[in-house]
């Protein structure tokens, strides 16, 4: 008979005070903030299969958020199925950073680790994303030849219509891939895709999708909307939840992580190698991480990393376990509670 506090999980009953009893909180400095995150927090979760990763954003709602923890229990209690690749292509990241900051991350990024993709933030002022994304150009075509490096944005839905319009058709000279999610609104979208050559990529739309099974039921109406869908398991629920949902889509998917630790970032790159992707997905954010919770930290070589598991050192996450004050630890504890009763509430509606 089921625990009271239990949740199952591909068929397994999981208590809560096992899994808290397994849970380690973690802070990993990062060398640059991205999105205004300046360290990265969140709590491993090591069950009999591995371990998985629970770390949503401060901005996710607990309904979300358990589908952040629902990836750690598949990860950790749970079993995926084997990736076709052993290794997957990874574009490089480069953060909202001034234009000579970005030079040197992407020069890094190709000559350090091999990438000929990189993902450009914007969606600040205009003059200070185009320098930013002049500066990606300029270094990838010393390091790769005229025109051969790709560029994608990621505006994170920064801009309405019109000033996607605007910014789209500057930055659109410097030889664009395609953008990720220029604008929030599907509405707003759909008008900047008929009137814009640059591809459109949608993340939010998909990540923060209330009701995945609805999403999941409409999923073909993407393609009105965009050229690309953004596949990131971590938020989705983890890689079935994640595989469920690329079955109903009919445009072209990139996978792409949540800013995860080496560990963490298991899921995505297994799920890109599950689905035997040609494309560079977006998972080279290991070189972000000032810290990590490896001794080998997962960083592309070559423009790739495994399609594999990651265990945790365990100097390295005792080192991270150290920088959580005990405040913050009982924070992330009360918040895997949170999501735990908000993943029962939907299991038990």
């Amino acid at each position: 008979m089921p625990r009271t506090d239990s949740l199952r999980v591909q068929g397994l009953d999981i208590g809560e005070a096992e899994v808290q009893a397994a849970a380690v909180p973690f802070a990993l400095p990062m060398h640059r903030p991205f999105r205004g995150v300046q360290v990265r927090e969140g709590m491993l979760i090591q069950g009999p299969n591995g371990w998985g990763e629970f770390a949503p954003f401060d901005d996710y709602d607990d309904p979300l958020a358990w589908r952040w923890l629902h990836t750690a229990l598949e990860a950790a209690y749970g079993s995926w199925p084997a990736p076709a690749r052993a290794t997957v292509a990874v574009n490089a990241i480069v953060p909202a950073v001034d234009a000579d900051a970005a030079a040197v991350m992407a020069r890094d990024a190709v000559l350090s680790h091999g990438c000929s993709t990189i993902k450009v933030k914007v969606g600040g002022t205009l003059a200070e994303d185009e320098a930013r994304v002049a500066s990606v150009r300029h270094a990838l075509d010393l390091a790769l030849g005229h025109g051969r490096g790709m560029i994608r944005l990621d505006a994170n839905g920064a801009w309405d219509a019109e000033s996607a319009l605007v910014a789209l058709r500057r930055l659109g000279r410097y030889g664009i891939e395609y953008v990720e999610q220029p604008c929030a609104e599907p509405a707003d979208l759909r008008s900047v895709r008929a009137a814009c050559e640059v591809p459109i990529a949608v993340d939010e739309v998909i990540r923060r999708a209330p009701d995945l099974a609805a999403l999941r039921r409409r999923a073909s109406g993407l393609a009105e909307v965009a050229d690309l869908a953004i596949l990131k398991p971590t938020p989705l629920g983890g890689i079935a939840a994640a595989l469920e949902l690329a079955e109903s889509l009919t445009i072209p998917i990139v996978v792409s992580g949540a800013l995860e630790s080496s560990v963490g970032l298991a899921v995505p790159a297994v799920l890109a190698g599950i689905l035997d992707l040609d494309i560079a997905c977006g998972l080279g954010t290991g070189v972000l991480l000032a810290a990590d919770l490896v001794a080998e930290p997962v960083c592309p070589v070559g423009g790739r990393i495994p399609a594999a598991r990651s265990t945790p050192d365990l100097d390295a996450l005792l080192d991270a376990r150290g920088r959580v004050s005990d405040e913050r630890a009982h924070w992330w504890r009360q918040r895997l509670s949170r999501a735990w009763r908000a993943g029962r509430a939907q299991s038990n509606p």
